[in-house]
């Protein structure tokens, strides 16, 4: 393969800490960044956390990734552990083998022929969808149903599924041209690796057409259910955030989300009624997995409210009044991965800490941990929220 090979030496990664699975006597990224060696040949092989079926995943070693021509490869630092995924390897809806996880930032190791504005030493953060911003879907600002945002542009081996769950990730050429965003010298990679999240719920919001002063309820406060209710906040809204986690909200309300509702022992829709004169909320958002709570959800929202679905990724079916849509007019909305149009805003709202997201992570695995990260992924406690993988720790 004809590339162009740099040092992997970077700034910036956040160091490990007590509350993490990874050793405290590691050293954080920086600092081995500085005492590593300069890289001047890319290994042969690589370790990949590998899905090879339902609830399948295995630590392997896997060839490193060729690039071709526009493309280029990163050196993986960290990668956030999407519920997204975590459903893909719990439900086994996709063939395998397949290497999982798109929210990566790492450092570019090599680059193709042809690649314009990057170079090997980069600190990157790549999405895994672009649309082509040209077809029906596109037309339509509809990007995540264009059929080439629906192509994964991000690899570590075997389909295409992202990838951030190894060392090395091939970023294709028209995510190299679309998606590949420099991380500054003063954020971290786990920071940079929340632009993608961050996008989805600009998104959601958008769709949900929040108005100033309305009531939104946040259903589910896992670290998507807080940026939602953060970002619903800065729209002028009224937030309540609901969860079954009384040490989820407490951790909503010392990120400002002060209002709350502890589901485990009260009733969230006979709440939500109490503190809106019994109208119901304007806005409704379900940021908690499965289809068990929609009717809840439509229940807490006030006649003519909306009720916004964002965890609800797995086809199959749900109970709801369908009478809740058409007597009351309550409106079922649905939002779906990002946007290219707010891909700017994301950035901006990460790089400029308007939240400060990295306080949203409980946990950090070396890649050797990664099996460990994704059972816990699936099996939330109440002290886990944001879990990520550090490819760049050995362990």
């Amino acid at each position: 393969m004809a590339v162009t090979v740099g040092s992997l030496v970077s700034n910036g990664e956040h160091p490990t800490g007590s509350t993490n699975t990874v050793p405290s006597q590691n050293m954080s990224l920086v600092a081995q960044a500085r005492s590593a060696p300069v890289l001047e040949k890319l290994p042969d092989t690589m370790r990949a956390a590998v899905y090879r079926g339902k609830d399948d995943v295995r630590l392997e070693e896997v060839p490193v990734p060729e690039i071709a021509s526009g493309e280029v490869l990163v050196r993986v630092h960290a990668c956030g552990i999407c519920g997204t995924d975590v459903k893909k390897i719990t439900t086994g809806s996709h063939s395998s083998p397949r290497i999982f996880g798109h929210e990566t930032a790492g450092v570019i190791a090599a680059v193709g022929p042809g690649v314009k504005g990057f170079q090997p030493g980069d600190r990157v953060v790549a999405f895994h969808h672009i649309p082509c911003g040209e077809c029906f879907y596109c037309r339509r600002k509809v990007f995540a149903q264009c059929p080439i945002y629906k192509k994964v542009g991000c690899t570590a081996g075997f389909e295409p599924s992202g990838g951030g769950f190894a060392e090395y990730v091939r970023v294709m050429d028209w995510i190299v041209r679309g998606g590949l965003v420099k991380i500054p010298d003063d954020v971290s990679f786990e920071q940079a690796a929340f632009i993608e999240p961050v996008n989805t719920c600009m998104k959601g919001i958008e769709v949900l057409g929040i108005q100033p002063r309305e009531t939104v309820l946040v259903m589910g406060q896992g670290p998507i259910g807080i940026i939602l209710g953060v970002l619903a906040q800065r729209r002028g809204a009224e937030v309540i955030a609901s969860d079954l986690f009384l040490s989820r909200l407490t951790i909503a309300g010392d990120l400002g989300l002060k209002a709350s509702i502890d589901a485990s022992s009260a009733d969230t829709v006979a709440e939500i009624h109490r503190r809106t004169e019994g109208r119901g909320a304007d806005a409704v958002i379900l940021a908690a997995a499965g289809n068990a709570l929609i009717r809840t959800a439509m229940a807490a929202a006030r006649p003519g409210g909306r009720v916004l679905l964002f965890a609800q990724t797995v086809r199959g079916e749900a109970v709801i009044d369908p009478s809740a849509i058409c007597v009351d007019e309550k409106a079922l909305l649905g939002s779906y991965s990002a946007s290219i149009d707010l891909q700017e805003a994301a950035t901006q709202f990460v790089f400029r800490k308007e939240l400060d997201v990295e306080r949203l992570i409980s946990h950090r695995f070396p890649l050797s941990e990664a099996v460990q990260a994704l059972h816990m992924a699936a099996h939330p406690q109440p002290d886990s929220m944001k879990l990520v993988i550090q490819s760049a720790i050995n362990g």
